[in-house]
């Protein structure tokens, strides 16, 4: 091809728009039992849920009243690690307080 007779290629890349879902999030919700003590459930929501120490004690009412509640919402990994954190920390306190955790 000689350079007065260029041919134009058109090089038109098609883009593909890939739709990409936000991660899936889960509530992590402590259940009430009757033998944990209010204290160290708001022990737990301070140190593995870093809430406010009033935030702590609402949620912790929240259990205590209607069974439920929830300390947090985050990604699977996320929420599965803390829920390992809380069972962990119960037993080795003595405590058979558990934790689920729900698809938001």
């Amino acid at each position: 091809m000689s350079k007065g007779s260029r041919q134009h290629q058109s090089d038109t890349a098609t883009q593909e728009r890939v739709r990409v879902e936000p991660p899936k999030r889960y509530r992590v919700l402590l259940l009430n039992d009757d033998f944990t003590t209010m204290d160290f459930v708001v022990i737990i929501l301070e140190t593995i849920f870093s809430k406010s120490p009033s935030e702590a004690m609402q949620i912790m009412l929240q259990v205590h009243k209607s069974g439920r509640g929830v300390a947090g919402i985050f990604s699977k990994q996320i929420a599965e690690a803390k829920i390992d954190q809380v069972h962990a920390q119960a037993k080795k306190d003595g405590f058979p307080l558990r934790c689920v955790m729900e698809e938001e």
